[in-house]
């Protein structure tokens, strides 16, 4: 089964875009479902990430902060 990668973000933030362009990429050579969330409207969401995004979790598990590093991307899901 693939992994599933969740970002964390909201409209309109450079960060979450740069991080989904990185995930875009990688998703053509790793094979990956990608999972939205974003954190705009949901106040516990906000309250858990408000300025940490995006935030990237692998499964459930915290993969990211901030900025997604392509190479320990691609390494985390071919090592799950």
């Amino acid at each position: 089964m693939s992994p599933v990668v969740t970002i964390y973000g909201k409209p309109e933030c450079c960060l979450c875009e740069e991080a989904m362009a990185v995930l875009e990429e990688v998703g053509r050579l790793i094979p990956f479902r990608i999972e939205k969330r974003d954190i705009s409207y949901d106040p516990a969401l906000l309250g858990l990430y408000g300025t940490d995004i995006p935030v990237v979790l692998i499964d459930g598990h915290l993969a990211f902060r901030h900025r997604i590093d392509r190479e320990r991307l691609i390494a985390l899901l071919r090592g799950r």
